[in-house]
């Protein structure tokens, strides 16, 4: 190996060694930083997995006091899983309960006070308060809450209100929209059919119908 080579090996270590001296705490701080953002990124994935374990076991203890009858328990126990993924469909569990116990209007509230990010969850709480509405004959706000929604389901209660309020054309177009987008084999079909005939209408025929 030539001089010159030698000195350029030794050159290049001791510039390596300078930059490692000169940058040393900036090094450290980095690896540092990186080590603190994995560790608060595994520490909040359990306490996230923690609070929706704690949130599981809290909506299971709702189930089981609506289970033992204990109505005013459960809502209690509801009330404190708000703002997890879990109280949207405590409410519903409880709204069905406070219903079949002949506490309507309880069940209202209930579902009015149900707020949820899950757009299907969300559409269920939206049409089982709009029946519930239509039922204590607040048609006119079930028809408001039912705005915008565009599934079968929706459109089936949006009948019910519409017949309700003795708009039977109007139910009759929405009870033909709802048909529209059931499958021929659909077990609701044929309630629906039966509430379109109600209304004045006929019911397509099995293969004119999409």
């Amino acid at each position: 190996m030539a001089i010159d080579d030698l000195l350029d090996e030794h050159e290049q270590s001791e510039r390596v060694r300078t930059w490692l001296r000169n940058n040393a705490a900036g090094l450290i701080g980095g690896v540092a930083l990186g080590l603190a953002a994995i560790y608060g990124w595994f520490w909040w994935k359990d306490q996230s997995t923690a609070k929706q374990m704690k949130a599981s076991d809290e909506y299971q203890a709702v189930l089981d006091q609506i289970q033992a009858g204990k109505i005013k328990d459960a809502q209690v126990k509801a009330a404190g899983l708000k703002d997890t993924s879990f109280a949207a469909l405590a409410a519903l569990d409880l709204a069905k309960a406070q219903v079949d116990s002949g506490k309507r209007d309880d069940a209202i509230a209930t579902l009015r006070a149900a707020k949820t990010d899950d757009s299907v969850v969300s559409a269920i709480v939206s049409q089982r308060l709009a029946r519930l509405l239509i039922d204590a004959g607040k048609g006119e706000e079930a028809l408001t809450l039912l705005n915008g929604g565009d599934d079968a389901a929706s459109h089936e209660v949006r009948g019910d209100a519409l017949f309700a309020l003795g708009r039977k054309e109007q139910a009759r177009d929405a009870y033909n929209k709802a048909l529209g987008l059931l499958d021929v084999a659909a077990p609701q079909r044929r309630l629906l059919e039966l509430k379109l005939s109600q209304a004045g209408g006929t019911p397509p025929k099995p293969e004119s119908a999409s």
